[in-house]
């Protein structure tokens, strides 16, 4: 038993601060009960790496305090910070293009007619990021249609980090991060703008319109009333425990309309009922399934 307490003491990893293992379960139980991210004791020394950093600005001398700060009455702010921290944030425009090629093929072109009518559309990019993916979305929208400002159409974008909703709001990217995107639409739709010494490259205001950036956590409170045509979740659902991505896609099958289409990552499968495949990681929802 004395040598169990001395390894759960045992720092993990040579640096600055000590960082036990019984460190690094607290921190993965905390970043678990918040988001949903199960965190392996392999990612020790990226947890370290990235936290260490906020104890030194905050001045603190151990993880004990910087657990006890997340945890306290007043840490809300600490604990969206340290999220940030220990997540990865891999996007890119057009990512997976056959998902592109899939809304627009099977999703969009089919409904032109009904939103011409006065039909409606909801598009969710649930785990949004810099906004890479949304973008994608609404340009493969304008592509089929130019007048979507004029459609009853529109895309939630979603992300439980509130530093890179900034980013995506402001639609502000590198020219190597837009090359991407088709060159007519990348000559419409994005201007040249100053970022301090650089020049970047502005989403236009016509392809911001279509977008509505909120902070969100899937496995908080989800406040939105109506359902959606399609749901983009990719490469999110594997950093969860497997209770936890059932209850996702549970929650997911809820919030789609009959037929809708679930979009997920290339290495990510749903098995839950009431989805069925419709091509390579899209999944429709069987008109008339109910979830139990």
């Amino acid at each position: 038993m004395s040598a169990m307490r001395d390894l759960q003491r045992e720092s993990l990893v040579d640096g600055e601060y000590p960082f036990s293992l019984s460190d690094f379960e607290r921190i993965a139980a905390i970043t678990r009960d918040i988001s949903g991210i199960s965190l392996s004791e392999t990612k020790a020394t990226l947890v370290y790496s990235r936290l260490a950093k906020r104890l030194r600005a905050l001045g603190l001398r151990s993880f004990d305090k910087y657990c006890e700060l997340v945890c306290s009455e007043g840490g809300a702010e600490e604990q969206s910070i340290m999220l940030a921290a220990l997540t990865t944030n891999v996007t890119r425009f057009y990512r997976e293009p056959h998902h592109f090629e899939h809304l627009r093929d099977q999703v969009l072109a089919p409904a032109l007619n009904d939103l011409r009518s006065g039909g409606r559309m909801r598009l969710w990019s649930s785990a949004c990021s810099t906004g890479e993916e949304p973008y994608s979305m609404a340009l493969t929208l304008l592509a089929v249609a130019p007048d979507a400002q004029r459609l009853n159409i529109r895309i939630l974008a979603t992300d439980i980090d509130p530093n890179v909703l900034a980013t995506a709001r402001a639609g502000l990217y590198r020219a190597d991060a837009i090359e991407p995107i088709p060159a007519q639409l990348r000559d419409k739709y994005f201007k040249a703008a100053r970022d301090g010494a650089e020049t970047k490259w502005r989403a236009s205001d016509d392809l911001r319109a279509l977008i509505t950036f909120n902070h969100l956590n899937l496995i908080g409170e989800w406040p939105m009333k109506g359902k959606f045509d399609a749901i983009f979740c990719r490469n999110v659902v594997i950093y969860f425990e497997e209770p936890t991505q059932n209850l996702v896609w549970s929650r997911f099958h809820t919030r789609l309309e009959p037929g809708g289409r679930l979009y997920v990552g290339h290495s990510e499968r749903v098995e839950a009922p009431g989805f069925q495949s419709d091509g390579l990681t899209v999944y429709k929802l069987t008109s008339g399934a109910r979830h139990e």
